[in-house]
């Protein structure tokens, strides 16, 4: 069992229990899953570019991505209907709560300049987050990126608010902005 679900399921679902007044340990928020996605669009003109943006999110991730295509041509954007415009994995279970620890404990202090990610969610009890580089994963041999990447995280919950989806993700380790 990964170390952050042991933690999870020994400490965090009762202190959320107690914190929030559940009737019923059922109702206790919990991570369903994790997203990662990547925007190519500009990466779309190079096959190449395209393909060690794939390896890339694989490394990260552990598994391999699906790529996202364009529904509808739209002339302005010179984008046409089925072109690659990004790349998205889903992950669930033991590779969702491993990432995670890796993310928490590893990649964040690597974060330039960081303090901490805004408390704002959806307002669903999901919580999304962009990074504007991927090398900031240790996966990654540094000598192989060619161009910066940024990144969309989402942290989706079983939590039915904001302030219980932030309480959660907290626990677990995810720096927030401190209030000042």
């Amino acid at each position: 069992m990964s170390r952050l679900k042991k933690k999870y399921n020994e400490e965090i679902k009762a202190a959320l229990q107690e914190k929030f007044s559940y009737r019923n340990c059922m109702l206790v928020p919990k991570l369903t899953k994790v997203v990662i996605s990547m925007g190519i669009a500009e990466a779309s003109k190079d096959k190449n570019a395209v393909q060690d943006c794939l390896n890339e999110v694989v490394l990260i991730s552990g598994q391999k991505p699906i790529l996202t295509r364009s529904r509808k041509s739209i002339s302005n954007f010179k984008l046409r209907e089925g072109q690659a415009i990004g790349i998205k994995v889903t992950l669930r279970g033991k590779r969702m709560y491993d990432f995670l620890d890796r993310f928490f404990n590893i990649s964040c202090p690597r974060i330039r300049d960081f303090r901490g990610f805004e408390t704002k969610c959806d307002g669903k009890g999901n919580y999304s987050l962009g990074l504007e580089d991927q090398q900031i994963f240790p996966e990654l041999n540094l000598d192989l990126v060619k161009r910066t990447q940024g990144m969309n995280v989402t942290f989706v919950t079983t939590a039915a608010s904001d302030a219980e989806c932030v309480e959660l993700l907290k626990m677990l380790g995810l720096p927030f902005k401190q209030a000042a």
